[in-house]
């Protein structure tokens, strides 16, 4: 099995361009990716009064208690993950028209910040997550800014079959409602051992013809690489 989406070769600089999908899924049946640390991750993992790890709304009659900054943790009204998780920061696709939100602290800070979210998110060579699958990318992305609009993004691509069997690692910040974002790379495995390069990431919106009940992110990585 070859990567379709690696054929297409950079006419200009002479690298070879990969392009790739990343969906990014938090909650559901199937998600990909969870919060572990911060207060995000601790109402995901039901470490705070009523919370449930999918649904995270106060029992019928109930009153859910402030954190010790005095805020109510708020959810998305469609699937209950917190606002704030995940690289879509607080809006989630199909939800372009509600205004983005950020929850601040006593201190000043958002209360996703320094969230850190383990990732094993699945790769396919076109937007549809039931598409042709190419590999995992796995690692973290960390809540970097005090107002919400950054994660730190530090992953492997581990591609699986074909001729590019091999891995790729990136790292870089990821810029949420950005048009684009850049990811530098940083080496990899097999014949990518003395890989460099960068990926531009663009956020998409799933086109749903895989549901998930799930908030998912897509992203498509345009990777510019030479190894």
């Amino acid at each position: 099995m070859a990567l379709a989406a690696a054929d297409s070769i950079a006419a200009t600089v002479g690298e070879p361009v990969m392009e790739l999908y990343m969906h990014d899924i938090i909650g559901g049946s199937s998600p990909t990716s969870r919060p572990v640390t911060g207060l995000l991750g601790n109402i995901y993992n039901g470490q705070v009064p009523f919370a449930k790890p999918v649904g995270f709304l106060p029992p019928t009659g109930g009153v859910a208690i402030p954190n010790a900054n005095g805020a109510i943790p708020t959810v998305n009204g469609i699937n209950g993950i917190p606002l704030g998780t995940g690289l879509a920061g607080t809006n989630f696709a199909g939800e372009s028209s509600n205004p983005p939100q950020t929850l601040l602290g006593a201190d000043g800070l958002g209360l996703g910040f320094g969230t850190i979210t383990v990732i094993d998110d699945i790769l396919t060579s076109s937007p549809e997550l039931g598409s042709q699958f190419v590999g995992k990318a796995q690692g973290v992305y960390v809540a970097s800014s005090a107002g919400g609009t950054t994660q730190m993004m530090a992953f492997t691509a581990m591609f699986e079959g074909g001729e590019y069997g091999d891995s790729l690692n990136f790292y870089g910040i990821y810029k949420i409602g950005s048009a684009m974002s850049r990811l530098s790379i940083t080496g990899g495995t097999g014949k990518f051992k003395n890989a460099c390069g960068f990926a531009e990431l663009r956020a998409l919106i799933p086109p749903g013809q895989f549901a998930t009940d799930g908030a998912e992110t897509l992203l498509r990585l345009t990777i510019h690489l030479s190894y």
